[in-house]
């Protein structure tokens, strides 16, 4: 079967899109805003659309450059794109850590910190060996996944929802839809496999992204719309605020219980395809951070994946996967900031799409980023603090050296 370019840019971002999302951010996005928290599904996935375009835009205009830490570095200077990078790692470390944390839950719930360690090692293990993501291998995999999504939302709405305990926290506030926003705006994000693809990874013209890019986030939004009402549906916002597995609690309550070993299937798939992604999205910042001396030089690849696999490792070990995913969702719009606020700078006539959404990209991310818990924004935040001040003492220390 022949793929166009279209269809290939949208399976590809897909199979890097349903992951963490979907399987672990609807719980605190409930605990958030209760039982509106689809209405922040529309603000994450516009903020996610802006910052499609503004990545694009970047990409084109620096088609080698190691992704959003060069294009930041080429437009603001050394310092934000320190900052940047601090935070995109942050985020991939966070969602990373979240992701695994998933997988735990839905996969091996009896050994969810193992299995959450295992799955990092051995994806980690699999970007290293050079493995590449082809178009076919994701669309398989977003076939699976959101087939099992599928089922999953039509077992929830065919069987009726027992009773479950009532809502009691009052109708819905701005600063909780914002955060239930911050939260599912990692439901997008996996764009970057399209917009600012890895090295050895397909480039797509400008008028296939122009299509592509709203595309991915409208099915993503569609999916994400149909299995949050599904989830309020049969669990309700108060069990589903309190679930590690909604989608499995979900098909229980539904008695569904004999269809738990597909959706296993269909979470382990999701999480090794994003995961795939998002380690390699780290590795990539990690690599352009030594290309431009801001960390020491490497005579081989392996150290930079044991940098991204221990910050994951350490997000599992240290948080649970639903503060894991505050941090990364806390640290992703905060990277996504910068690269916002870079292509507005951006001199380029032909862009992807008007100037004008790197600026609302701009104001939608820092938004979303301080809008994020506060758990998540004191970590953030001294991480960036310590990222940055360490890539800064090593420029001292080769200056003097």
């Amino acid at each position: 079967m022949t793929i166009t370019p279209r269809a290939g840019a949208v399976v590809l971002a897909l199979g890097a899109t349903l992951g963490v999302g979907v399987l672990a951010g609807f719980a605190p996005a409930a605990a958030a805003a209760g039982p509106w928290f689809p209405v922040a599904l529309v603000l994450a996935a516009l903020t996610a659309l802006c910052c499609a375009f503004s990545t694009a835009d970047q990409h084109r205009a620096y088609p080698d450059a190691p992704g959003g830490y060069a294009y930041v570095r080429h437009q603001l200077g050394p310092w934000p794109a320190r900052l940047g990078a601090s935070a995109h790692l942050v985020g991939r470390a966070g969602v990373a850590a979240a992701l695994a944390g998933a997988f735990g839950a839905y996969v091996v719930p009896e050994h969810q910190l193992v299995g959450a360690i295992g799955l990092l090692v051995a994806t980690s293990a699999l970007g290293a060996s050079g493995f590449r993501w082809s178009a076919g291998l994701s669309a398989a995999v977003a076939a699976v996944v959101l087939g099992v999504l599928a089922l999953v939302v039509v077992v929830c709405f065919a069987v009726a929802p027992p009773d479950n305990p009532a809502w009691t926290g009052g109708g819905p506030s701005f600063e909780g839809l914002m955060s239930a926003a911050t939260l599912l705006f990692v439901l997008f994000t996996g764009f970057e496999r399209i917009t600012a693809p890895l090295p050895g990874d397909r480039v797509f013209h400008v008028r296939v992204l122009r299509f592509a890019i709203p595309a991915v986030v409208v099915v993503v939004l569609v999916v994400a719309f149909a299995v949050g009402a599904a989830l309020l549906r049969q669990l309700g916002p108060a069990r589903l605020a309190l679930s590690p597995a909604p989608l499995r609690d979900a098909l229980v309550a539904a008695d569904g219980r004999a269809l738990v070993p597909v959706l296993v299937v269909g979470a382990a798939v999701a999480a090794v395809s994003s995961l795939f992604f998002v380690l390699g999205s780290a590795r990539r910042t990690l690599a352009g951070m030594v290309e431009t001396g801001d960390l020491p030089p490497v005579r081989a690849a392996w150290p930079l994946e044991v940098v991204s696999v221990a910050l994951a490792v350490l997000g599992v070990v240290a948080l649970t996967p639903g503060a894991a995913l505050a941090v990364g969702a806390c640290g992703t719009a905060f990277y996504y900031g910068f690269t916002n606020a870079s292509a507005r700078v951006l001199l380029q006539e032909d862009r992807t799409w008007p100037m004008r959404t790197a600026c609302l990209g701009l104001g939608l991310s820092v938004l979303l980023a301080m809008s994020a818990p506060t758990a998540a924004l004191f970590v953030t935040g001294a991480a960036l603090a310590l990222g940055t001040g360490l890539t800064a003492l090593g420029r001292v220390r080769q200056a003097v050296g």
